[in-house]
């Protein structure tokens, strides 16, 4: 069974990717606060698709995010299957080679 691992956001000097071997399972981020408030971090746990909502709130530090974020993966992760994993990679091999998603049957807004 993989380990959770992070790496840095390449788009944020304040927020890390949180992976379960190849799929990008959370994220850890500086919160955006008002000036003068207290500084806190964000944490948000889940992925889609999968077996449900995503997981997340905040801590006074990144330790606490982060210890935070592994307790709700492991609360996460039973309730996911092989097909949950096996259709998040399908759908980043579509979006890699840029292939339209599949209809869904709802018709377009607008």
């Amino acid at each position: 069974m993989p380990e959770l691992t992070r790496r840095p956001d390449p788009h944020r000097c304040d927020s890390w990717h949180v992976y379960y071997g190849d799929i990008h399972v959370g994220t850890i981020a500086r919160a955006v606060a008002l000036r003068n408030a207290i500084t806190q971090w964000k944490w948000s746990c889940g992925f889609y698709p999968g077996p449900g909502d995503q997981l997340g709130g905040t801590a006074d530090t990144f330790a606490e995010a982060r210890v935070a974020l592994k307790a709700a993966w492991q609360d996460y992760l039973p309730r996911c299957t092989k097909s949950d994993f096996q259709a998040w990679r399908e759908q980043h091999r579509r979006f890699d080679r840029a292939e339209p998603m599949p209809h869904d049957g709802r018709a377009p807004h607008g």
